[in-house]
């Protein structure tokens, strides 16, 4: 197990490795454990309850490891789970640690991407019927118009290794034209799904030229970087030798090591791990 105060990164499979990715290239020196509930995956159509559950015992394992600081790399998690464990699971049980997600840091900045002053949000069906990013991007944004659309069988297609074969190509069509259809004046496409970006040449070829394409790596990292400045009292304690640990809720290593090693970019090795037993 790990050693030391890493930040934790967590994700319901392997898409948060596209953010992990980000944040190791913009804060290399610190110590990390990546965490992917692969063995319950994919989160995208389960309930509230659910969602809560596995992402809270995922958390408190990270906890148990020395994370005083923990990323939900998952927009499904950060849209149903993160508020509650923010405001109701850490007061009570770790009032000194701190929890953080994607949306937020998203919604911040994706208005600065368009010119047409609408945009389309692409994720998975839990996180549109959320309204997570309605929320958010309103606080931030209000003039923006914001076009939703959920695409239930993409996790799917990525998790299973086929989001790159000839096959995906109908998927990835259907869920843009329904995008497409809601508005003619849609400039910009946020992937509000960190799976996403393995099918972002795919999804550009079905898209308008002038129809730019945005992911959330670099913008959850540059977030997290001046989250560290502000909070110096997390940032000094967390250990900075440049280790990082993966792990998976799946016992099929091999194959989270295969696919995690093309999201990551790197080569990447794997330990199973039972969340549930850090949580009894």
């Amino acid at each position: 197990m790990a050693s030391g105060k890493p930040i934790g990164v967590f994700d319901s499979g392997i898409g948060g490795l596209t953010v992990f990715r980000s944040i190791v290239e913009q804060l290399p020196g610190y110590d990390y454990i990546y965490l992917g509930d692969n063995g319950r995956a994919p989160y995208g159509n389960r309930s509230f309850k659910t969602i809560h559950q596995y992402t809270w015992e995922c958390v408190q394992w990270m906890f148990k490891q020395g994370c005083p600081l923990v990323v939900l790399a998952c927009n499904t998690a950060s849209a149903k789970a993160l508020r509650t464990i923010q405001q109701q699971d850490l007061p009570k049980e770790y009032a000194d640690k701190r929890v953080l997600g994607v949306i937020r840091p998203t919604a911040e900045v994706i208005g600065n991407y368009t010119q047409t002053k609408e945009i389309g949000v692409m994720g998975t069906t839990g996180t549109v019927q959320s309204g997570s990013y309605l929320i958010e991007i309103e606080h931030f944004f209000p003039e923006l118009k914001v076009h939703q659309q959920a695409c239930p069988l993409w996790v799917p297609l990525i998790e299973s290794g086929e989001y790159d074969k000839p096959g995906a190509d109908y998927y990835v069509q259907l869920y843009i034209d329904q995008l497409m259809q809601q508005s003619p004046n849609i400039d910009t496409i946020l992937l509000a799904c960190t799976h996403y970006p393995l099918l972002k040449d795919k999804i550009k070829a079905y898209l308008p030229a002038h129809v730019s394409v945005v992911a959330q790596g670099d913008i959850v990292a540059t977030s997290l970087a001046d989250y560290l400045n502000r909070h110096t009292g997390i940032e000094q304690i967390l250990t900075k030798k440049g280790n990082r640990q993966f792990y998976t809720t799946t016992d099929d290593t091999s194959t989270f090591d295969h696919h995690a090693s093309l999201f990551f970019n790197d080569e990447v090795k794997s330990e199973y791990v039972d969340v549930r037993k850090g949580c009894e």
